[in-house]
């Protein structure tokens, strides 16, 4: 056995659960809730150390959602006008966004969401953040 799989042998029982496949529901929101977490704590940062684990953790529930939840078809901007649209919202009633401006752009696709906005509008809409990506 060579010297990388003996310290993961080691390492593993200690942090399996947050490196595993969710199969249930509940493995599923806890993994949301820890990737949650990171975007608060690594924001856009490429550079922080908990980077590449907030990649990991979000691979690992897009796994499991590709499975299990029912795609949005469309784009993030077609995502926020059904939401706006369920809701019966206005451009101005987003100021997770930015101004009226900058919604306006999102939802005509000229503009992305920042991790920061998405993280927001996922709250405030009680749906992943992927629906956002």
């Amino acid at each position: 056995m060579n010297a990388q799989i003996e310290e993961l042998v080691k390492v593993w029982p200690t942090i399996a659960h947050v490196f595993s496949v969710p199969h249930t529901e509940k493995d599923y929101e806890k993994l949301v809730r820890l990737l949650d977490g990171l975007i608060d704590e690594v924001g856009e940062d490429t550079a922080h150390p908990l980077a590449s684990l907030m990649e990991t953790i979000g691979s690992l529930i897009e796994t499991y959602e590709s499975g299990h939840v029912a795609p949005m078809a469309g784009n993030p901007g077609d995502t926020l006008k059904f939401l706006m649209a369920e809701h019966g919202l206005k451009q101005a009633d987003l100021p997770e966004i930015g101004s009226q401006g900058v919604v306006s752009e999102v939802l005509r696709g000229k503009r992305q969401l920042n991790v920061r906005q998405i993280k927001l509008l996922a709250e405030r809409f009680h749906v992943s953040s992927a629906a956002f990506v």
